[in-house]
């Protein structure tokens, strides 16, 4: 039996995907993606496997996601299930479709937290000086 592992990653979430041959039950750490909420992160999760159509119906996915936010999860979730789907169905035309509709369908986003300096409060801030 055929399984293919993929991860995808965004800001501080990370997604580990098994895609296996099956019905086309797609899990979100072990609950159905229709009872997955917000509605807009789970549009977002849906896309790839709405690109891909009747490809899709094929296959089981079981989606785990940890860290980070509500839509940080849903796009480290869209891109580990396309990079999943690519790599399972060995498809190249899928693969260019993927990356016309979006980019970062197949790539993770390598941006990440600045880390806090010395000087300030954060990143970017620092503390006020005064001369008076």
């Amino acid at each position: 039996m055929k399984v293919i592992v993929a991860s995808g990653k965004r800001k501080s979430a990370v997604a580990r995907v098994s895609i296996t041959k099956g019905k086309g039950i797609v899990r979100i750490n072990g609950v159905p993606v229709e009872m997955h909420q917000p509605n807009l992160a789970r549009v977002m999760i849906m896309e790839p496997l709405t690109l891909a159509g009747e490809k899709s119906s094929k296959v089981n996915i079981d989606l785990n996601v940890q860290g980070g936010g509500v839509m940080g999860q849903a796009m480290a979730s869209r891109t580990a299930i396309a990079k999943g789907l690519v790599q399972f169905l060995e498809d190249n035309e899928l693969q260019t479709l993927f990356v016309k509709y979006d980019r970062s369908l197949l790539v993770s986003d390598p941006r990440r937290k600045l880390p806090k300096n010395p000087q300030g409060r954060g990143a970017r801030k620092k503390h006020q000086k005064s001369y008076r």
